[in-house]
């Protein structure tokens, strides 16, 4: 199975990180922006990033790509079959997906997007007001839901909901975006655990050092 997109999304990435957890092989493909590949085309004719070739198989988002690999292969189950558990996993990735996203994104568009991949500067306001104004409500709410004792976010194992919302924070890592230790001790360990895992780790690193050529 082939992904098309780039593990510095964190829609990307979340599926990566997925689908390693679950033991699925996908090879990641580029999408040729800005001149897009046919494949990729293909695969994702709004360009929604990422998209998945499955042989003959093609979806487009990184939500419907996830159910997709779970129905395909269910186990190790990380959508709780159970409701009440599976309606709080659902909402966890929707909270990622729109608010932590759509904060980040300014962030990180302005910061490494524009000046690093387009050749030209960011709106360096709007991501210091994201940053003052934005982040802070949501960290707020994640203090107060995320385990502190090791645990994940729904029921007794890892679930989508864990990929969810830690993988953005990597964004926030290569931005250097600031997230005060006294203030947010839970969630700052809490995400770093998760981050630790391999299934993210070894992205993370990746696009570490290729954010660190591209600066140089």
């Amino acid at each position: 199975m082939i992904l098309y997109g780039s593990s510095l999304s964190p829609f990307v990435r979340k599926v990566l990180a997925f689908s390693s957890e679950k033991g699925i092989e996908l090879e990641l493909q580029p999408t040729g922006f800005p001149n897009y590949s046919a494949d990729y085309l293909d695969a994702s004719p709004f360009r929604k990033m990422p998209a998945l070739r499955d042989g003959d198989y093609t979806l487009a988002d990184s939500s419907a790509i996830i159910h997709y690999l779970e129905a395909k292969f269910p186990e190790p189950a990380l959508i709780p079959a159970d409701a009440k558990l599976r309606g709080k996993t659902i909402w966890y990735e929707e909270f990622a997906d729109t608010l932590l996203f759509s904060c980040g994104a300014k962030i990180f568009f302005n910061r490494i997007v524009a000046p690093r991949f387009m050749g030209r500067p960011g709106d360096l306001e709007a991501a210091e007001q994201a940053e003052l104004n934005e982040l802070p409500p949501i960290l707020d709410y994640l203090e107060k839901v995320v385990p502190c004792d090791g645990g994940f976010l729904v029921g007794d194992g890892l679930t989508l909901a864990d990929l969810a919302v830690a993988g953005p924070f990597a964004n926030f890592r290569h931005t250097e975006t600031k997230v005060c230790p006294e203030r947010y001790p839970r969630t700052l360990a809490y995400v770093d655990r998760i981050l630790a895992r391999p299934s993210f780790a070894q992205w993370v690193e990746r696009e570490t050092a290729m954010l660190a050529k591209v600066a140089a």
